[in-house]
């Protein structure tokens, strides 16, 4: 950390550490950033709603708090931003769709619940796709996220939680929290040189928030630093009677193993790479020549690299296509109503997709959930036990939207295994493209093994030398 470094640019573990040296307040730093919402939200979109007072009065108990020798949490008094689809009782919950914007919300969702007694003021919700349903990041009903690294045209800022990388990569909140059911959460921080991180299923509670695929709808964390996801999952990590996943044998099992390897030693820079065989799609020119580039310099920094592929490439490659099948089965049994409902004010896209749900058939969806448990069992005999799989998040930068979102449907084929086949996954800044735009790597592990991915993509981060560069906003 530089003692120059503006207040926004760092992270929330930084943050954190002036709190409790006294150098800054939770008030102060929360009108920090509200300043900086009300200077950028109205050109960049990132906010959907701000909550100013509310936020201002969880940063005064915070300070009281803390004055009085009571520390809540690691992040005591350091805002965060949530994803439109969390309820905050008394908000409008719209879910970034105009055909819910008269619905306000009853309850709290778990997750609005925890940071609030974690004592992190709740700046407010950030933009998001329609439902959810779409990882470009267009929303063009309720408007769409601007990615402030190009400012001459409207380039992706990933979805479905677009606000949250945008917010992030502006200075507008120094973590956010997202969901993520096909990359929800990764392709954003991909798109805005930001951290994405996905956890196991049933880590953390999804009660009450939105959802779009029960059976893959991860909460997720977009953060600065591979160091801000780890302590803010585990501050999030918890079984939750409202959320029967959290207490599923596999919930408790990844949150077991999560706590219990809180500072599991990684013995090797031994990291294994997924073969070019097994890419569900290729990259383009560009996105190649980095890949390589990023593949050199882990070498150089002493990483024994181990290409690997499963025994059934093709199978590995249809990953993406089964989630894509169950996430529109699902989907359309949430939302196919309003979807049905000509006179719902839907984006046509997203209309389009929640209908095409309507045409996979419970035996399909059946066939796709037991192919699901097949794969499952295949990654856990195949790959490694406490490794680390590198591969490309993207098959290319962020590009200039279209209405339809076409160009970007091969954004999830790397993002959407991960979903499929419930790893824990997390994608990283590894530098910038010759139009000066953000370029991910990714990060995988089995099953639980959430904490061994965290610690190896920590030390992947400091190899590639994240200087945590920030678009050039005036």
């Amino acid at each position: 950390m530089n003692n120059n470094t503006p207040l926004h640019d760092l992270s929330a573990q930084e943050l954190a550490g002036k709190i409790q040296k006294r150098e800054v307040t939770s008030v102060a730093l929360t009108e920090h950033f509200l300043d900086r919402i009300q200077k950028y939200n109205p050109d960049f979109s990132a906010f959907t709603t701000v909550f100013s007072e509310k936020a201002l009065v969880m940063a005064e108990n915070a300070d009281r708090l803390f004055n009085a020798g009571i520390i809540l949490s690691p992040f005591h008094g350091v805002p965060v931003s949530i994803k439109e689809h969390f309820q905050w009782e008394g908000s409008v919950a719209h879910y970034g769709s105009k055909a819910r914007l008269g619905c306000i919300s009853q309850v709290n969702s778990q997750v609005v619940d925890r940071l609030i007694a974690l004592g992190m003021p709740i700046l407010g919700k950030t933009a998001m796709t329609e439902f959810a349903f779409g990882l470009a990041g267009q929303n063009p009903t309720m408007g769409t996220a601007h990615n402030p690294w190009c400012l001459d045209s409207l380039r992706s800022p990933g979805g479905s939680s677009a606000g949250a990388g945008v917010a992030l990569a502006l200075g507008l909140c120094p973590i956010a929290l997202g969901g993520d059911t096909g990359g929800s959460v990764r392709a954003p921080a991909a798109h805005t040189y930001n951290v994405g991180f996905k956890p196991s299923s049933g880590m953390i509670s999804r009660a009450n928030a939105m959802a779009l695929s029960p059976t893959l709808d991860v909460v997720g964390v977009i953060s600065r630093t591979v160091k801000d996801s780890e302590i803010m999952t585990e501050l999030l990590t918890f079984p939750d009677i409202h959320d029967p996943l959290t207490l599923s044998k596999l919930g408790l099992t990844a949150q077991r193993q999560f706590l219990l390897n809180h500072q599991l030693p990684i013995a090797s820079k031994k990291l294994y790479y997924l073969a070019e065989a097994a890419w569900p799609m290729a990259v383009n020119e560009d996105y190649a020549f980095y890949w390589q580039q990023t593949l050199k310099q882990l070498q150089m920094d002493g990483y024994t690299l181990i290409e690997w592929q499963p025994h059934d490439v093709e199978y590995f490659k249809s990953l993406g296509d089964y989630n894509s099948m169950i996430l529109a089965h699902e989907a359309y049994e949430i939302f196919g109503e309003i979807a049905e409902d000509p006179t719902a004010d839907l984006w046509l896209t997203v209309r389009n997709r929640i209908l095409n749900g309507k045409e996979i058939t419970e035996s399909q969806y059946q066939e796709a959930l037991d192919y699901r448990a097949e794969c499952q069992s295949l990654f856990q005999e195949q790959f490694p036990e406490n490794a680390v799989l590198l591969m490309p998040a993207m098959d290319q930068s962020a590009q200039e939207l279209d209405f339809d979102d076409l160009v970007h449907s091969g954004l999830g084929a790397f993002l959407r295994p991960a979903n499929f086949i419930d790893c824990p996954a997390i994608t990283i800044p590894s530098g910038l493209d010759r139009e000066y735009m953000p370029l991910s790597i990714q990060l995988l592990a089995r099953t639980a093994e959430d904490r061994q991915l965290l610690q190896m993509a920590a030390k992947v981060e400091a190899s590639l030398g994240n200087t945590r560069e920030v678009p050039k906003v005036s």
